[in-house]
């Protein structure tokens, strides 16, 4: 190499940052052991912005553009090295870009279950995810705040403050709102608007904006989950008589597909199923009859009845008559012949 490609290679005489990475917030452009050249092009796009550095302090900054770096586009440079506008020489500074884009789809989430009073359901355990988006609003703070003068400074690198501080005013949020459980779950997208200005001021102390944010999903423990099922389950059913009627409705075909293959067990199962069906039915019937149904106790008065002896059955402890030759309720043979 020459001593002309030498003196070249010392020179900037371009500018400029091609992004490559999907999470680069701040980018140190490269002039270590380099001079910028007076009237030398500084290239600006889209989604960015430059700062200059003279002697650890920040001068000039740039939106988007293409700037011939003279001292009339230098007006803090110029008055900081004492220039004159008819300085044409060489000179040092450092050159940081930043990404102004959204960065989009950056995750947040509960580590931990948050213990909190629930108005329906006592102390609850819940967990909560979503997701934000943020871009850079004030390069300047951010370099002061965030970046300093490092090489490459990623988004990744402020996640974890910015995921814990978005936790914490979730937990105030929600404790301090009294709301129901089930409440916050059927209105995700009211409650992520008013926790916006609060996430807002975070990012804002950082240089950063936040563009949108979403509580996805707030969930209960598996456990608790498991119960709330069973709790809805039970609500869904309403008149249990009714349920249990509908039950053996349902279990009718299947007896009489057991009993038509000749098996004792179908049988059994078949007679049971008959007999409770007999019972209700004749339970159902019996309030819709006036005049009968006040003979019988006068019947029964008259004539004492037999006392009946009463077993459980093995199967299910249903109690059943003695004489009964299958269980009423799941058509267990009572005893073996």
């Amino acid at each position: 190499m020459g001593l002309w490609d030498k003196l070249l290679g010392e020179f900037i005489d371009v500018i400029e940052w091609t992004d490559d990475s999907p999470d680069t917030l701040a980018y140190r452009f490269p002039t270590h052991n380099k001079e910028i050249q007076m009237g030398s092009t500084l290239v600006v796009r889209e989604s960015q912005m430059a700062v200059f550095v003279y002697r650890g302090q920040i001068a000039d900054v740039y939106e988007p553009g293409s700037y011939k770096l003279v001292t009339a586009n230098m007006p803090i440079m110029t008055t900081l090295q004492h220039w004159t506008h008819g300085f044409n020489s060489p000179f040092k500074s450092e050159v940081y870009y930043f990404n102004t884009r959204q960065f989009t789809d950056r995750k947040w989430g509960t580590p931990n279950p948050i213990t909190l009073r629930d108005p329906e359901f006592g102390v609850i355990r819940i967990r909560a995810f979503g997701s934000y988006a943020l871009r850079v609003a004030d390069p300047e703070r951010v370099m002061k705040e965030l970046s300093g003068t490092e090489e490459r400074y990623s988004v990744t690198q402020i996640e974890n403050q910015i995921r814990a501080a978005i936790i914490t005013r979730f937990t105030d949020h929600i404790a301090q709102s009294k709301v129901a459980f089930l409440d916050h779950a059927a209105n995700l997208n009211e409650f992520s608007e008013a926790l916006m200005p609060d996430m807002g001021e975070v990012l804002e102390q950082f240089g950063l904006k936040l563009e949108s944010f979403y509580i996805q999903n707030v969930s209960l423990p598996p456990e608790v989950e498991k119960l709330l099922d069973q709790r809805t389950g039970m609500a869904a059913l309403g008149d249990l008589d009714q349920y249990t009627k509908f039950q053996m409705a349902q279990a009718l075909p299947m007896a009489a597909a057991a009993g038509g293959d000749g098996g004792l067990a179908g049988a059994g199962m078949g007679a049971g199923i008959g007999m409770a069906m007999g019972n209700a039915m004749a339970g159902a019937l019996s309030g819709g009859m006036g005049q009968p149904q006040q003979a019988a106790p006068a019947a029964a008065a008259s004539a004492p009845a037999a006392q009946k002896v009463m077993v459980r059955c093995s199967q299910c402890n249903t109690l059943c008559e003695e004489e009964q030759r299958f269980c009423h309720s799941c058509g267990n043979k009572m005893f073996a012949d």
